[in-house]
């Protein structure tokens, strides 16, 4: 048995799963809210018999590694080593192993060693002096603090870091190039970030996948920050700076505070607040919101008191409801950002930290302050502003609940604002409502297909179920060749075998067959309280596929027969088919008829 066999061996799937998200009973599986898709109605279900997991709302499945993989946006190299760690497996350097080195753990490497030589810069060398001067006395952070952030400096010089990482470190232009730290331009490479504050960024697993540099002025023309541009483990919109040190706390309090920047990550922890995290751009984006919602149900908004964070409050707000998150905000009042507010009065932040106001009270407040509620032009400007919000609570009580509170402030009933709300409310779903609301392209037979297979492999006696619809079936032939496949093996099977084996069976199948079989084992079935009401099912499935067969033969034999060419044998022997065929569509009725209390 290779590493990878032992691996799997030895990691239960559903343990692994319930690390992340949880996980109930629902007969012999587990189900829970997908991770990978928005959706209100559990239709991710795990399989511990067959150690595989699948979901019927979006079609991701696999095992603990393409959970892992999927979940963590992992390379199987990385997923393999998490996982054989767990399971106390110590993977050997083979040459499997080695020629597999992941790309990204190249990148994670480069990364750290940039990250420390950075830190080296600010805190021992004397090119850094003038930015830990501005450090400590401008922006008054505590030293302790530049240790824990790992706050470093990109020295002016256009290729230091080049040369360090590539003379010393032994790096290859590439590694450098694909970690985003150097880039080519004419005349040769050059580092990407210089004369910058340099702030770490950190993943949730405590990888470094990226800088951001900051100038050391407000007063300099260039960009304030920079940021690496996208790489294989950076991308701006799927991040938190802080969430690495700050996760536990989130899940302590289950209340993540979102803030801007660096400096209100940094400030916040000064006061003992840990439980906060930056977005990096201008608002949160439904790969952050879906990562946040991993370690809480609430967040906070503490964003810039400007026209652009309340911008990015109201554009947040969207994909935070989607997720359904209980969402707050933190009204800063004269203060320009969190940063700002706990140098000079961190009493006040710390007070109305914990006075978090709803973030839809927080909008009516708004716009009730900046139009007139007394004016009919003030009115409809309120609300051609908020309803638009309101529209996209899933709550109809909490809807509500703030259509009420509208209506009194405007003197306007509560069936008026409804009907303003379904002409302005309503927006063109995006990719994620059509995702969720998309029917199933697949064709009657094939879904019939499916459940058929499903209603056979979940059954109590497998083989009695299977032997019943073969009667019916006859000589059906499925629309997919894998549940033909799947159904012909299911008959071989039981030749040799009396009982059914989930795990045995599955080594008899071809291998593109599998997840067509993973999908039927474990696909959430009607509870049935009786016997006889889940063979009344499997005849009514196995008779509607007869049917729809039978059928399909008749209109291809009928437009065969319309042909004027057809020679008069060939005519006579189509007629005959015919005939057989409408029989037999006739006596389907009665012979089923007669099937009850097969099963025992």
């Amino acid at each position: 048995m290779d590493e990878v066999a032992r691996v799997r061996e030895k990691i239960d799937i559903v343990s692994l799963i319930s690390e992340y998200i949880p996980l109930k009973k629902s007969g012999r599986n587990f189900k829970a809210i997908c991770p990978f898709h928005t959706e209100k109605t559990p239709s991710f279900v795990v399989s511990p018999e067959r150690q595989i997991w699948h979901c019927f709302g979006c079609s991701s499945g696999g095992d603990a590694f393409t959970f892992l993989m999927d979940y963590e946006n992992l390379e199987f190299i990385e997923a393999l080593r998490i996982l054989a760690k767990k399971a106390g497996v110590e993977l050997l350097q083979s040459d499997f192993v080695k020629k597999d080195t992941s790309k990204k753990e190249k990148i994670y490497s480069v990364n750290k060693i940039a990250s420390d030589f950075y830190h080296y810069i600010l805190t021992k060398h004397n090119a850094g002096k003038k930015a830990l001067e501005y450090l400590t006395k401008v922006r008054k952070i505590d030293p302790r603090l530049i240790e824990t952030f790992v706050i470093g400096f990109s020295p002016a010089q256009g290729d230091i870091l080049l040369k360090y990482l590539i003379e010393k470190k032994k790096y290859k232009t590439q590694d450098l190039i694909e970690a985003g730290v150097s880039f080519t331009r004419a005349g040769g490479m050059v580092d990407f970030f210089r004369n910058r504050i340099i702030f770490p960024l950190f993943d949730h697993r405590d990888n470094i996948v990226g800088f951001s540099g900051r100038v050391l002025s407000d007063f300099i023309k260039e960009s304030k920050y920079v940021n690496t541009k996208d790489t294989l483990v950076y991308h701006k919109g799927s991040m938190f700076f802080g969430l690495n040190l700050a996760k536990e706390e989130i899940k302590h309090k289950d209340r993540a505070i979102i803030v801007e920047g660096e400096f209100d990550v940094i400030s916040s922890y000064s006061q003992g607040i840990k439980n906060v995290v930056a977005i990096k751009g201008t608002a949160l984006t439904e790969n952050q919101t879906i990562l946040i919602s991993r370690f809480s149900q609430k967040v906070t908004l503490c964003l810039d008191r400007d026209e652009a964070g309340f911008e990015a409050i109201k554009r947040s707000l969207e994909v935070l409801e989607k997720k359904g998150l209980t969402t707050t905000v933190v009204d800063l009042l004269n203060f320009k950002d969190p940063d700002e507010a706990i140098k000079k009065n961190p009493a006040f932040f710390k007070k109305v930290l914990s006075h978090d106001i709803g973030v839809y009270d927080f909008l009516i407040s708004v716009f009730l302050k900046k139009f007139s509620k007394e004016s009919a032009e003030g009115k409809k400007k309120i609300t051609q502003n908020l309803l638009p919000f309101i529209s996209q609570i899933d709550n109809e009580i909490i809807k509500e609940h703030y259509l009420k509170i509208l209506g009194k402030e405007l003197d306007a009933s509560l069936e008026t604002l409804q009907k303003e709300m379904e002409k302005i409310g309503k927006k063109e779903p995006d990719n994620l409502d059509i995702a969720k609301t998309k029917k199933d392209k697949r064709g009657r037979k094939e879904i019939l297909e499916e459940y058929l297979l499903s209603l056979i492999l979940q059954s109590k006696n497998t083989k009695d179920s299977l032997r019943f619809c073969d009667e019916i079936l006859g000589s059906y032939e499925f629309e997919l060749p894998s549940y033909q496949k799947i159904f012909e093996n299911l008959k071989l099977y039981f030749i040799k075998n009396q009982n059914f084996s989930g795990k045995l069976f599955a080594k008899s199948l071809p291998k593109e067959t599998l997840s067509l079989f993973d999908a039927c084992y474990i696909l959430p079935l009607p509870k049935f309280e009786e016997l006889e009401k889940y063979t009344q099912e499997l005849e009514k499935v196995a008779k509607e596929l007869k049917v729809l067969y039978l059928k399909n033969k008749i209109r291809i034999i009928a437009q065969k027969i319309n042909k004027k060419e057809i020679e008069k044998e060939e005519m006579k022997s189509l007629q005959r088919q015919l005939s057989d065929l409408v029989k037999l569509l006739q006596d389907l009725n009665l012979a089923s008829k007669n099937r009850a209390g097969v099963l025992k």
